[in-house]
């Protein structure tokens, strides 16, 4: 079996290993033969999803037996080639819009009755004004697509914070909503995984703990979440997965606010929040997303510990990752590096701790990955 993926970072790289215990041979479309995945597929095409000739090379004989994808930023014309080589694309284009576009995704939840936070679409000063007003002052702004990791992502209180990109809606730019500013206790995600056939298996909901708009530690299950709770959330994923015809992985990223619990954004690939699975659970997210594409029977999610705490490595003062290894001497910490070339801020590993108390667990993931980051 093939399985093609288009995009050529951590989570297509971290997909590689669950392909070789299956004996599914990983073909990945890379930016670049430096790309993270590039060192760990088995197979690499270099190109961009924007080049009909790598696609065409991507879909080549012997032809893989699925498509799938890593980010959501995938063109047109990418399905097009598919269809015409007879390659299933999973999840499909009317599935994918809904993680690409967020006035889609928030359209289509109204529709199913599903917990969205009060938003609209805005295109000029006066609607922002109206929503600001209706919001009680203050509002998140986003892009509806190209956003991520707090990029495309305004909180505003005035319209003409977001002049510059009312502007460029009349250029081509991308169309905005306005949403309300949640005042949540805390962000929490749930993984799901649907294959074609219709079988679904979820994770534990997990808490997400970000920092400057970037997740940098995840815990799972998600502390004080009562099993409750943990159901309601679990068929509130699974209506999305059916409903929107997801194949594949689905993260649906939420806010708990008292009582409420309301949907923040849909990824429909493995993702951030469900790397502790690696070491945590029975099956991990990336082995689950190469079962579910391929239509295979999906794997047991139950966690393997109490707790597990994953802690994000981004880009800080050493530069020699690797070398950190010799300094990381607790025995729990399971570190993954990327291959990444370090800048400020990006994303070049994580360390996952397992244990039985959570915060013990999390100041061992947080102190081992500062290690990694920066040294002793």
């Amino acid at each position: 079996m093939i399985v093609a993926v288009v995009g050529g970072g951590q989570l297509a790289r971290m997909m590689a290993p669950a392909a070789t215990a299956l004996g599914i041979t990983l073909r990945v479309l890379v930016e670049s033969e430096q790309a993270s995945a590039a060192l760990a597929a088995h197979e690499i095409v270099v190109g961009m999803p924007s080049d009909p000739d790598a696609v065409r090379r991507l879909l080549a004989e012997p032809r893989p037996d699925v498509v799938t994808w890593e980010h959501e930023h995938i063109p047109a014309e990418v399905f097009a080639a598919c269809a015409e080589a007879g390659v299933p694309a999973r999840p499909d284009a009317g599935a994918l819009l809904h993680a690409q576009d967020k006035i889609a995704m928030r359209t289509r939840l109204d529709a199913l009755g599903l917990p969205n936070p009060l938003w609209c679409e805005v295109a000029s000063l006066e609607d922002v004004a109206d929503f600001l007003a209706e919001a009680g002052g203050r509002a998140v702004v986003k892009t509806a697509r190209g956003g991520y990791d707090g990029k495309g992502v305004r909180v505003v209180t005035h319209p003409e914070q977001v002049a510059d990109w009312l502007e460029a809606i009349g250029d081509g730019g991308p169309r905005l909503l306005a949403e309300e500013a949640v005042d949540f206790d805390r962000e929490l995600a749930i993984q799901v995984a649907r294959r074609p056939s219709g079988e679904i298996r979820t994770w534990p909901v997990v808490e997400s703990i970000q920092r400057d708009g970037v997740c940098s530690e995840v815990i799972a299950p998600a502390p004080g979440f009562s099993a409750l709770a943990q159901r309601e959330v679990e068929h509130l994923a699974e209506v999305i997965a059916t409903k929107l015809d997801v194949t594949g992985v689905l993260a649906v990223e939420l806010f708990q606010a008292g009582e409420r619990i309301l949907v923040n954004e849909l990824a429909m690939r493995p993702h951030n929040s469900g790397h502790w699975s690696i070491d945590g659970s029975v099956t991990s997210q990336f082995e689950q997303h190469l079962r579910a594409v391929l239509d295979l029977p999906l794997g047991d999610t139950t966690p393997t510990a109490a707790v597990t705490v994953m802690a994000n490595v981004l880009g800080g003062a050493r530069e020699d990752l690797p070398a950190a290894l010799a300094q990381v001497t607790d025995p729990r910490a399971k570190v993954h590096l990327y291959g990444k070339e370090v800048r400020a801020g990006r994303k070049v590993g994580h360390v996952s701790v397992t244990g039985d108390d959570v915060d013990e667990v999390c100041r061992r993931a947080v102190a081992a990955a500062a290690i990694v980051r920066d040294g002793l």
